[in-house]
């Protein structure tokens, strides 16, 4: 019960923070156009479908979250990034805020071809764990932050509707090895470390189906 209440305090904290910081300038959606069909094309698709799991879908997801990502791929004032990625440093390396800003509305506004769940044998399980988490261990409902059907909180926690699978699962032990540590009050960090590997793989190929 501590944990749960532990949980739903940074959630809170996590979305006031992000409430404050929403997107104040129109974006130059042609411009960012242009950008995702010479710069993003290759990984993510023109439209923000990639076509390897290695690169997840940007089509459809929430705006300031993807203005969030892009912008902690890049190094501040001589400081390294937030979020550190040795195939995105390079993109974001030329992009301004307004570049950023408008490559997140574009692709938001993009429709997502979501994938499908492929393992029959752990639907079950990572409905569970989606829905209820596990109590016994203070792990956290993920749909507590991303939503009964994974659409996410815009602005405060992304989609993973329709995500591949392998994406989530090498997002979640990124973040339980704190090799991605971005995460606002430590708090993907903080669930992903209650978590074994079948869990993760379970709950991601679940994601992966959720409409």
């Amino acid at each position: 019960m501590i944990a749960r209440i532990s949980i739903l305090t940074i959630a809170l904290t996590v979305q006031t923070a992000f409430a404050q910081s929403a997107p104040a300038n129109k974006p130059d959606l042609a411009k960012a156009k242009q950008t995702a069909e010479t710069v993003c094309a290759a990984c993510h698709g023109a439209d923000g479908n990639s076509i390897a799991a290695t690169f997840p879908k940007l089509a459809g997801q929430h705006e300031a979250y993807l203005a969030k990502q892009l912008s902690e791929f890049k190094s501040q004032g001589g400081k390294p990034a937030l979020r550190i990625n040795a195939s995105m440093a390079p993109m974001v390396a030329a992009l301004s805020d307004a570049d950023m800003r408008g490559l997140a509305a574009y692709f938001s506004q993009q429709k997502q071809k979501p994938e499908q769940a492929k393992n029959k044998q752990t639907v079950e399980f990572g409905q569970k764990l989606w829905r209820a988490g596990d109590a016994s261990k203070g792990l956290p409902a993920c749909s507590g932050c991303h939503g009964p059907a994974g659409m996410g909180i815009p602005a405060q926690y992304p989609r993973l509707q329709g995500q591949y699978a392998d994406y989530i699962e090498a997002q979640l032990k990124a973040f339980r090895a704190n090799e991605r540590n971005n995460d606002p009050a430590s708090m993907m960090r903080t669930v992903a470390i209650r978590m074994t590997d079948a869990e993760i793989k379970a709950v991601s190929d679940y994601a992966a189906g959720l409409r």
